[in-house]
């Protein structure tokens, strides 16, 4: 799926953001600013290509989670917070 060619009303989707960018984390730069915000979005962005990092907002690049996932940050033993 191509975000780039649908369209404006799909970008605001998040059902089919959220679908192409499991197929392509890179499709997040063509989805609408808002769900630039979205985590959930976000993860699976970052799940697809950790190289979609780079396009995420400030708030997203200090998340724990995302940060686990490219690598800058190790996983919480179990009972750690």
């Amino acid at each position: 799926m191509n975000l780039k060619s649908l369209p404006k009303h799909f970008k605001k989707d998040k059902e089919i953001v959220l679908a192409a960018v499991k197929n392509d984390g890179f499709s997040i730069a063509d989805a609408d600013r808002k769900l630039l915000d979205d985590k959930e979005i976000a993860i699976e962005a970052v799940k697809n290509n950790r190289n979609t990092f780079l396009l995420l907002n400030r708030k997203l690049t200090n998340d724990k989670d995302i940060l686990v996932l490219v690598g800058l940050k190790e996983n919480p033993k179990k009972g750690e917070k």
